[in-house]
């Protein structure tokens, strides 16, 4: 098992946004999260990167290293724990006054200080697996939303993280876009890599997942396989989501 999660609850002021979450995540293996608007799946995204703090919460990883949140992590524990996972954000999130190449290198350069040239033959060769190459010195505002969304994806692989988070990578996307990032989250799937993704996109949560995850106001209602959850759910929340979805008026 890469990572176990067990107690996770996250609170905005007075509001529990996450119910003591219990979850697992195996090496290798694609999770996708659906559920409705305001059910917390950005939220516990946000908290396997501590980029939100959970108020509890073991998080327990297969190398043995271990952060309870409901005492105070120590910052280096911290760095470690995020340095685990590459986040892909809904809104790209890119830094508008750098080049694509540059937007890669930015982690591996700035915050793991790792060698220029090493980085910066890595982040090409990243954007060439996204099939973004020849645009690598263009800025975020002359490339189209798909083509920011890729340059995103290859930033996030540039830290070379254990797990990588897909927070509705498509959900920006016109209709016609949504198939390029698609296609490459497909191609690390079959590379073998550990992933989390939040998506309202049924049809490929059953392509590529190993395991789906709904939820629904802060708590987990079901988790299974896809052909479970997303043909057969056992739970009628479930299977009335699935319903408006698959079928919206």
């Amino acid at each position: 098992m890469f990572l176990t999660v067990k107690g996770l609850s996250k609170s905005f002021d007075d509001q529990e946004v996450l119910k003591h979450i219990d979850l697992e995540i195996e090496k290798g293996n694609i999770l996708t999260i659906i559920g409705p608007s305001g059910s917390g799946k950005t939220t516990l995204l946000r908290c396997l990167n501590a980029l939100e703090m959970p108020n509890k919460g073991l998080f327990t990883f297969s190398d043995g290293l271990e952060i309870d949140f409901e005492k105070m992590p120590k910052k280096n524990e911290l760095t470690k724990f995020r340095l685990k996972s590459g986040m892909v954000f809904q809104s790209y999130n890119l830094f508008p006054h750098k080049t694509a190449l540059e937007n890669v290198t930015e982690g591996p350069l700035i915050v793991q200080k790792r060698e220029k040239q090493a980085v910066f033959k890595l982040a090409e060769s990243l954007l060439d697996k996204v099939g973004l190459l020849d645009k690598k010195y263009l800025y975020p505002h002359q490339l189209s939303g798909g083509q920011q969304q890729r340059v995103g994806i290859a930033r996030a692989l540039a830290i070379e993280p254990e797990l990588m988070l897909f927070d509705e990578p498509t959900s920006a996307l016109d209709p016609e876009l949504v198939g390029e990032v698609l296609k490459v989250i497909k191609d690390l799937a079959n590379e073998g890599w550990t992933m989390a993704i939040v998506t309202h996109e049924l049809k490929f949560a059953e392509q590529v997942s190993d395991r789906v995850l709904f939820m629904d106001n802060g708590y987990i209602v079901e988790q299974g396989p896809p052909a479970q959850v997303l043909k057969d759910p056992k739970e009628e929340r479930t299977r009335q989501f699935i319903q408006r979805i698959m079928n919206p008026e």
